[in-house]
């Protein structure tokens, strides 16, 4: 396989003056997708149906991000449903199957997870009555406490939402692991894939999701999301729709005209992310698999590097420190302001932000004031390492 930085570089218009360490907030995208965007929203377009062009373009958008989705993850293109944000389908997800449960029922969160995979769950439960029970994070690894998923998930429990990949630490749980134990209770497992679509080839199915939620601003399309799910599963849940509205799966869930240029944006990421490195995979789940291992490997070399130097300027503490992990460093700094740092930098047209990221409980489970973020994606380059290394330095020096 042949990943070429530089040509990858050049299809983004954005990347001109800044270095970019953001992407576990939202990459940057490419020409392709705007384009695409631009074609549909300018051609005919109308409400879905065939009898004449603007019709047909809808429903060739809808069907077309389905069908590209259903690629990306290894899903049913029935099974795919389009949400305005993780967060939003979450909620809605959250209300639709809360409706069955009551006192004695438990939903199992964690304190690894994004605020957007532990909140609709804990408001849904609150709201019937049932228990909240918690998987630990242990602050000294990084990784989930999975002795306490044993403890509690059990025979109460209906439903068990984890992360894939942390977004405020690039931990990746062993989320198989805790498929086999929420089906052996007879839960559903909720899975937040938003960071680890970033970084791994997804398949649903292997890691045992009954629903996986992702949003594809996070790998180089537009500023929606994405829940895939089996569609026998869909079909047994009845959510609040309008009377007219269609019950069709997986319709009865996006309500509303659909967006139908970011559709056909999301499509053109996916084919874009395709072909970064595509060897000869023939398909698109192909293409994918091979374009997505040569930015694994990209990724992965420039995190050790900034690793390895992180950790020989002065006064840097790494949290992350998981075996398994996304390309995402967070860390602090002794007696100074992370915050600072972030302005520092941002001052060198490098953004690297600090915060705690809608990351609400490992952050407080970490016993962090602050902390600063170091995000890579596939355009990353050893310049961009440069400029960020030199930054850091420059501000502990």
């Amino acid at each position: 396989m042949s990943y070429d930085v530089a040509a990858l570089r050049a299809e983004f218009p954005a990347l001109r003056e800044i270095a970019h360490f953001d992407s576990p907030g939202g990459t940057q995208t490419p020409l392709v997708v705007g384009e695409a965007v631009l074609r549909t929203l300018t051609s005919p377009l109308s409400n879905r149906g065939t009898a004449v062009a603007s019709e047909a373009n809808a429903e060739a958008a809808i069907a077309g991000f389905r069908q590209a989705c259903a690629d990306l993850l290894n899903a049913e293109p029935g099974g795919i449903v389009h949400g305005r944000s993780a967060t939003q389908l979450t909620y809605d997800f959250s209300r639709t199957l809360s409706r069955a449960w009551g006192p004695g029922d438990e939903v199992v969160v964690t304190r690894l997870d994004h605020d957007a995979n532990v909140r609709p769950w804990v408001q849904a439960a609150q709201a019937r009555g049932a228990a909240v029970r918690w998987i630990d994070l242990d602050p000294e690894t990084t990784e989930l406490d999975l002795a306490s998923a044993e403890r509690v998930i059990g025979e109460r429990t209906r439903v068990v939402a984890v992360t894939a990949a942390s977004n405020l630490l690039g931990t990746k749980p062993p989320v198989r692991r805790i498929a086999r134990l929420a089906h052996r209770a007879g839960a559903l497992l909720y899975v937040d894939g938003v960071h680890y679509a970033a970084h791994a080839l997804v398949d649903v199915e292997e890691l045992g999701a009954d629903m996986f939620v992702c949003s594809p601003y996070k790998f180089l399309g537009p500023h929606c999301a994405v829940l895939a799910a089996r569609e026998s599963l869909l079909e047994t849940l009845l959510p609040d729709k309008l009377l007219p509205s269609t019950n069709a799966v997986p319709e009865r869930f996006e309500l509303g005209t659909l967006p139908y240029e970011t559709l056909a944006g999301v499509s053109a990421a996916i084919d874009f992310l395709a072909g970064i490195d595509p060897g000869d995979g023939g398909d698109r789940r192909g293409r994918l698999a091979n374009s997505l291992h040569s930015v694994d490997a990209h990724e992965a070399g420039l995190r050790e590097r900034i690793e390895r130097e992180l950790l020989a300027l002065p006064g840097v503490r790494l949290h992350s420190r998981a075996a398994e992990r996304t390309p995402t460093l967070l860390f602090s700094f002794e007696g100074r302001s992370a915050f600072d740092a972030y302005r520092f930098l941002a001052a060198r047209q490098v953004l690297a932000p600090a915060g705690s990221f809608y990351a609400y409980e490992p952050f407080k489970r970490l016993g962090l004031t602050d902390a600063l973020r170091v995000g890579l994606a596939p355009y990353t380059d050893d310049d961009d390492v440069a400029r960020l290394l030199d930054g850091l330095g420059d501000f502990l020096g």
